[in-house]
């Protein structure tokens, strides 16, 4: 945690700013775009733009590009959130532009919920046919927390995090929790939903979930749900969850056995239709898991088009000589 005296004086010197004082105060309260923090401080993007670069060189805050959006946070580990915490300790936010900067966040948290709330509008008739078409989701949920455990976990990544439901679900179990999905639209949804819950430990971020900018072993748990099934190659998701998993760790799979229902590649952009139990066994095989036995959770029987949904739990070995055995 200790960091060379150049690094604080030059961290200091970028906080040292009634600007940058204010974004910094705005990011604690959660992840912001560029046009956010335009609308909530009241000055040109060109300007907000040199300060937040100043910020992100001195390591106080992240750049996140996300299509033609570009996000920025506060890192959730390390020196930096530290040094903000304890800056602020010692800050009343009760007086000055805080206050103010404040209310205008919550006017932004609300346009953005109603921007959600308009895209789920669109896409809530396809997840009603689906969720129609399986096992239901709140026991499905339970059988995913039993699977995950109850933690506490240092760091959960949610690979095609969508909603962010998991993120939710999971809720306090995690010290520090992050979500991957390529659609910004999900992201935009994902970030009201958490917001909504009041979980604020977890983020998301925009990224490749089978080439992810996660460190090697840098989680201790891994989730992917209900995403293997949209992508052409699914057991690279496998190998990547297997890579960003520190010793020990554990990733949960959630997706449909395999099925017949050929509409569903037209009509939801299916790649698979379901997964096999014996292909997922080789994929965590190749990607030096250890797989348990699958849980199934069969359709409702009155269903004429019904999906059964399966549950895999794999353990990444603590030692080499586990994966040879």
């Amino acid at each position: 945690m200790r960091q060379p005296s150049e690094t604080m004086v030059e961290a200091l010197r970028a906080a040292g700013e009634p600007t940058r004082l204010r974004i910094l105060a705005l990011l604690r309260h959660g992840e912001l775009s560029v046009g956010e923090l335009v609308t909530v401080l009241g000055q040109s993007q060109p300007r907000l733009s040199h300060h937040l670069k100043a910020l992100t060189s001195a390591g106080l805050t992240e750049r996140l590009p996300e299509g033609a959006w570009v996000f920025y946070r506060i890192p959730a580990s390390g020196w930096a959130g530290t040094l903000t915490d304890h800056l602020f300790d010692l800050i009343d936010e009760a007086t000055g532009d805080f206050p103010n900067d404040l209310s205008r966040l919550d006017a932004v948290r609300q346009a953005r919920q109603a921007s959600a709330e308009t895209y789920f509008s669109s896409i809530a008739s396809d997840w009603d046919q689906i969720r129609s078409m399986h096992y239901p989701d709140e026991l499905i949920e339970a059988a995913i927390l039993r699977a995950v455990g109850p933690g506490p976990f240092r760091k959960v990544v949610d690979l095609g995090t969508g909603t962010g439901r998991m993120l939710t679900l999971l809720g306090n179990r995690a010290q520090e929790s992050e979500g991957l999905d390529m659609s910004h639209q999900m992201l935009t949804l994902a970030r009201a939903k958490l917001a909504e819950a009041g979980v604020t430990q977890a983020r998301v971020r925009q990224g490749d979930v089978t080439a992810t900018p996660f460190e090697p072993a840098s989680a201790d748990m891994v989730i992917v749900h209900q995403v293997l099934h949209y992508l052409e190659d699914p057991e690279k998701v496998v190998r990547e969850a297997s890579r960003i998993l520190s010793p020990g760790g554990t990733l949960v799979i959630v997706d449909f056995a395999q099925h017949d229902h050929e509409f569903m590649r037209e009509a939801f952009g299916h790649r698979r239709l379901g997964i096999r139990e014996d292909t997922m066994k080789l994929w965590a095989e190749q990607a030096g898991l250890h797989l348990d036995e699958a849980l199934r959770f069969e359709p409702p029987k009155d269903l004429d088009q019904g999906i059964a949904v399966l549950i895999w739990r794999a353990r990444k070995p603590q030692h080499k000589e586990e994966v040879a055995a």
